[in-house]
């Protein structure tokens, strides 16, 4: 018993752990219901979701939101949104709300919806911004009338049970919690007025409950080293992919609807020996005086997947001496203030934010210009490396450290031959002082 306490106690405490993100400590997704207003059997809500994470944004097919309720409520109607099943609604005659089911599952609106089905920053197909990047994209909303449920703030019911997948699996959700009521600004902003009731519902990321398998990879490479250090074999793993993979030249491709994206984003790769869908590729391409210059390339080895709004956030220590990025935009994050070590990489919109499928369209690439600290800069023991590397919020498997590209004269094996050589040395005059 009191071992399978401990095994328990170790599982809570790592699902914590890897639901944590040392680069962005805050990141979260917000969805607070605003109760606006009473009706004669509920009320009607607004409901926002705000992506308060840097660097990890809902790509397409968007954000798909589940509850259950508490007692008996029905969804009268929504606007700038709608649930994916309507449920049994046999016993009401006459008005039949939108949706009966006991546990509502809901989904944003595409783009083109007729105007009076629009809320604000609704029907983006639920698509939503990280907060790093564009916070006027990083919001998602609709309104919602909620019926057979209290009429006021003593009688309603808190939903329960939240779930959110954007678009798969890896958040969770804590339990709705009554906030202070929100506060809105009139039109000519001279006057407040406030929400009826609020609840805040808070839902944070983790990569070890998305997915068993990194979905990216590093290489590696410099110009004081021929070697090139590719991405670990079967980094994304191997265990099904190499089964549904595609080599490069194949005619395979040339299908028609093969590109198509699937509604569960499964991928389509090209044969690697690392299976990733991204590799992420850090080649430090020249030293100055004062500077020196890495060059960045994201390539796509998916070939039914366009990543649009893709970001890639990097930790090394020299980023806090950022001089130029040539053709991405850059942003320093800064999840700890005092250590400026972490920097986010994006493209530029209408030039290079959308990385097409794999192929010879699929990579974009930058140089990025940094000015040295001459009392830690080197070149020493791979410290021109990055520690640490994100796609889409994503972390990357990184190549073992001792098989980076190391300086001539301080390569694992030139110390490796040296070591070597003095031992045979030391061996050669133990044996000569014997003999003599």
């Amino acid at each position: 018993m009191r071992l399978n306490i401990s095994v328990l106690c170790v599982i809570v405490l790592f699902s914590y752990a890897a639901a944590y993100d040392p680069l962005d400590p805050n990141g979260n997704i917000t969805i607070k219901w605003d109760v606006v207003s009473w009706t004669a059997d509920g009320y009607v809500a607004a409901v926002t979701m705000s992506n308060f994470q840097m660097y990890r944004h809902i790509m397409n097919p968007g954000w798909t939101l589940g509850w259950s309720w508490a007692k008996k409520e029905v969804i009268w109607s929504m606007v700038g949104s709608q649930t994916t099943e309507q449920g049994d609604c046999s016993k009401f005659k006459g008005n039949v709300p939108h949706c009966c089911k006991k546990t509502p599952t809901v989904v944003d609106f595409l783009p083109g919806v007729p105007y009076n089905q629009q809320f604000s920053n609704c029907c983006k197909g639920g698509v939503v911004a990280a907060w790093g990047q564009d916070p006027s994209s990083a919001v998602s909303a609709f309104q919602i009338s909620v019926g057979q449920a209290g009429t006021s703030n003593k009688t309603v019911k808190l939903p329960k049970n939240f779930t959110l997948l954007a678009p798969g699996p890896g958040y969770t959700c804590g339990p709705a919690k009554i906030v202070p009521s929100t506060t809105f600004l009139t039109p000519d902003k001279r006057r407040k007025t406030q929400a009826l009731m609020t609840w805040n519902v808070t839902c944070t990321y983790s990569q070890f409950l998305a997915r068993k398998n990194p979905s990216c990879c590093v290489s590696l490479s410099s110009f004081y080293n021929e070697t090139i250090t590719p991405c670990p074999s079967c980094a994304c793993g191997c265990q099904n992919n190499k089964k549904n993979c595609v080599k490069g030249n194949s005619k395979f491709l040339d299908m028609v609807g093969l590109h198509t994206p699937k509604r569960d984003n499964e991928p389509l790769l090209q044969c690697t020996h690392h299976m990733c869908p991204i590799r992420v590729h850090w080649h430090v391409k020249t030293n100055y005086k004062d500077y020196w210059r890495v060059k960045l390339a994201v390539t796509n080895f998916n070939y039914r997947l366009n990543y649009s709004l893709w970001t890639l956030a990097v930790q090394h220590p020299n980023l806090n001496n950022v001089t130029q990025v040539f053709s991405f935009d850059y942003k320093p994050l800064l999840p700890y203030q005092s250590i400026n070590d972490t920097g986010m990489f994006y493209g530029m919109k209408y030039f290079n934010d959308l990385l097409m499928e794999a192929g010879p369209s699929g990579n974009v690439q930058s140089e990025v210009l940094l000015q040295k600290n001459k009392e830690t800069f080197t070149f020493n023991q791979g410290w021109a490396f990055p520690r640490r590397v994100y796609f889409n919020g994503e972390e990357c498997m990184m190549p073992s450290p001792d098989s980076y590209p190391y300086l001539p004269n301080s390569s694992p094996k030139n110390v490796l031959n040296f070591q070597t050589f003095i031992i045979s040395f030391l061996l050669f005059l133990a044996l000569w002082c014997i003999g003599t």
